[in-house]
């Protein structure tokens, strides 16, 4: 049996850890756990759900979705749902293995090496800053609906800057804090969304079951299957978040067994709530034809209003509020960690301060402002520029998606190379066509989110998805090239695979 002190013979999955504690665990994989176990299964999985977040999905995209797609479009979130509880499989047998903080990012490290990692994490970390700030801008008309102020440009970002300063006060109050505020922000959502989905079905209801078989004409005289696929897009951009489970990893107990639960629950809940809520909507909508034809272009809020009148509706939207709120403090969390695991391991410019942890708070304080103030700058860059920030926000979602298969490419290029997972979560004889198949899932959807529909727009708009992920990538190898850290880091790495 291998000593706890040898790091790459515990990762090649020799030792055994069941009768370990989890210090030990980290200290087997050549680290030494600074945060507190304070989060507990229940809070790790409300993380999760909360960074899915289906109320703040579901409400931002339905017109985009409704319009384009019709109702039929809510078959979506079944076919997006099971594509990525494969993908959560696979990350769940990682995380067992690899339980340490920031995610995507260390899996990809052990998997394959620094360089990959360094790719991996770079990718994802401009995704979640974008997405951060993309969350809380996109709060900000809610805000002034709430409180009955105008949404002006400046308004938008006043309150979506101070948004973004709640969330980032919650994450630096410590793990504790931001789990029970994380279990404060899904009961609320969960609640909201159940008692908003219920009161439209039972009071509200203008349509029968049948209604989402039927397009009415969404699409045109076209192949439906081109609409169906863009309006899947409210699906595709639904169902990530439970990554962030595994980002903070070393502040759950017994991580390797509890957190690939806290995956799965999270695709399982969250899929549900989100299924249920849009259910709900088009069920409600008295017009959808009026929808597809773009004369009633914000449905959800005079949904709302006609539900539940003008002081109903008031308090629904703070409590989608407290979900955006939720949201942006949960990307928040996983941003700082995987930016303290990047500084921990000497990987990027930064990383004396990246890596540095308060004693008291149990938190990376520069992680955290790092998680504040990226996002704070393209929130007020939207003064200058609406256009470039939806063009910025626009490689969000995509993003994510290419780091999350990254990772499970690299999972399956180990696995062929000899790995066989040691944690307490294993996928067994099902673990390569698991594996295979949350790839081809994964490259069919980053492929529907690049696909240009826009032909009468300049080429660039049309292909501002895929140009964006090019962007980013060309900066971080250039970055690599000219900045190279990444190849004197220390810190153990391509390991999973045995080496003979």
């Amino acid at each position: 049996m291998a000593s706890p002190s040898n790091p790459s013979s515990a990762s090649e999955g020799y030792y055994d850890f069941h009768d370990e504690d989890d210090a030990a665990h980290l200290h087997a994989l050549g680290y030494k756990s600074e945060f507190k176990r304070d989060m507990s299964p229940w809070a790790n999985f409300s993380l999760g759900f909360t960074y899915l977040s289906p109320v703040v999905g579901v409400y931002t995209l339905f017109a985009f979705a409704l319009a384009t797609g019709g109702p039929p479009m809510i078959w979506s979130f079944l076919i997006v749902g099971l594509g990525q509880l494969l993908v959560a499989l696979v990350f769940s047998e990682i995380v067992a293995q690899f339980p340490v903080a920031g995610g995507v990012y260390p899996w990809a490290r052990r998997l394959w090496g620094r360089r990959y990692a360094w790719m991996t994490g770079w990718i994802y970390m401009v995704a979640l800053l974008v997405t951060i700030s993309s969350v809380v801008y996109g709060a900000g008309p809610y805000i002034a609906a709430a409180f009955g102020i105008e949404a002006t440009v400046d308004n938008t970002i006043a309150f979506a800057l101070a948004l973004l300063a709640l969330a980032t006060t919650i994450n630096f109050m410590g793990t504790k804090v931001l789990a029970r505020a994380a279990i404060i922000g899904f009961s609320a959502e969960l609640i909201g969304a159940l008692v908003v989905g219920v009161w439209l079905l039972v009071s509200h209801r203008e349509h029968s079951l049948s209604v989402i078989f039927d397009r009415m004409g969404a699409g045109g005289d076209g192949n439906y299957l081109w609409a169906f696929a863009a309006a899947a897009l409210i699906g595709i951009y639904q169902y990530y978040g439970f990554e962030a489970c595994g980002d903070v990893a070393e502040e759950v107990p017994n991580p390797g067994r509890l957190i690939p639960k806290a995956m799965r629950r999270t695709i399982y809940v969250g899929g549900a709530a989100a299924t249920f809520v849009c259910l709900a909507l088009v069920l409600a909508v008295t017009d959808i034809p009026a929808v597809i034809a773009g004369t009633e272009t914000d449905p959800v809020s005079t949904l709302l209003n006609d539900a539940f009148g003008s002081v109903g509706a008031r308090i629904v939207l703070f409590i989608v509020l407290i979900s955006f709120l939720s949201c942006a403090m949960s990307l928040q969390a996983a941003a700082s960690r995987l930016a303290y695991s990047y500084g921990r391991d000497g990987m990027i410019m930064g990383s004396t301060l990246l890596k540095k942890f308060s004693p008291t708070r149990h938190v990376p304080p520069y992680a955290l402002l790092l998680a504040a103030l990226a996002p704070a700058v393209i929130v007020i860059g939207s003064k200058f520029s609406t256009d470039a920030i939806t063009k910025i926000i626009s490689f969000a979602a995509f993003g994510i998606y290419l780091a999350f298969q990254m990772v499970v490419f690299a999972a399956l290029r180990a696995r062929l190379k000899g790995w066989v997972p040691s944690g307490k979560y294993r996928l067994g004889r099902w673990a390569v066509a698991v594996n295979v198949a949350a790839l081809i899932y994964g490259v069919v959807a980053m492929i529907n989110m690049a696909w240009p529909r826009t032909p009468g727009a300049p080429w660039y708009d049309n292909w501002i998805v895929a140009l964006s992920a090019v962007i980013v990538v060309g900066i971080g190898l250039v970055y690599m090239v000219i900045h190279p850290l990444h190849d004197r880091s220390s810190a153990p790495y391509d390991d999973a695979i045995p080496k003979r």
